[in-house]
Order: structure tokens, then sequence, then C-alpha cells
């Protein structure tokens, strides 16, 4: 018998903090490596910035890779799942548009763990801007063009 999608599930019982930190992944639909297009790829960068410049959240570090996006974020005056609304909504419109296409552009509902305090950012920074080098992507992370962290 086939089991049915449980994605809403992850939603149940969610909480997000004003000025706690988040790591949140978000999958593109299907798995689809449409990032590996470096031009699609920067219009979900538009909306990481989008997202700061409207103070929902404060960006820390954030990668993109072909099929899905890792962002460690400090949310501001927004709750995750309004701000996660909000950037792929925005991404999903520009993406189709840019590329033409229409439909669902994000898997649904996306994964994402609250940093404790005294979790240290910079380590969970590295690691997620190292996500190229382990997936065999690059050698070096800066051979990566898509990604950004505040400290480094």
């Amino acid at each position: 018998m086939p089991t049915r999608p449980q994605s809403h599930r992850l939603r149940t019982g969610r909480f997000s903090e004003p000025g706690r930190a988040y790591l949140v992944t978000a999958v593109v639909h299907n798995r689809q490596p449409l990032f590996a297009d470096f031009r699609l790829g920067r219009l979900l960068v538009a909306e990481f910035r989008r997202a700061q410049e409207q103070k929902w959240g404060n960006s820390i570090a954030w990668v993109i890779m072909p099929d899905h996006f890792h962002w460690l974020v400090q949310l501001e005056q927004r709750s995750l799942p309004q701000m996660m609304q909000a950037v792929k909504s925005r991404s999903t419109y520009t993406i189709n548009r840019a590329r033409n296409g229409t439909g669902a552009f994000w898997q649904n509902g996306y994964h994402d763990r609250g940093i404790r305090d005294g979790e240290d950012l910079r380590h969970l920074a590295r690691y997620i801007i190292a996500n190229p080098i382990r997936a065999g992507l690059v050698e070096r992370a800066g051979d990566y063009p898509l990604w950004d962290a505040c400290w480094l």
C-alpha cells in the first residue's frame, strides 16, 4: 500500500521565536536541479536579500545547491512560517517567470532546526558553505558561486 506524504506533520507544534537563529532547508519540486542555472539561483538570492531588507530575517549564511537550499537565518519581524511562505512564494513567481514555467516550484514544506543559545554559528555557517565541496561540485568553497556568509 503506498504511503501518503506527511509533510503537513512537520508543521505540527512548530514554534518560531524572534531573535532566534534557524537552519532552514527547502527542496525544489521533484528534486529538479534547476539551480544548476546560475541565473535562477541569483533570483533566489534576491529573495533572501529582500527578506533581510524587509527585516523579516537576518541572513547569517546560505548556500543554494542545484536542487535545494540551506539558509541560516536569525528571525526578526516575522515568524518562520510567514518568512518562508513569502520567500518561497516570491521566488516561485520570479523563477517561473524567468524560465517560462508554471506551477509548483518548491516541494511542500521545509525542514527547520532552531539553533540553541551557545551553539557556534560560525561552525554552522562553515558547514553550510562546505556543502558544494561534500557534494563533489567543487574542490574549494570559493569556486562555488551561490553561497554567502556574514563572516566569510
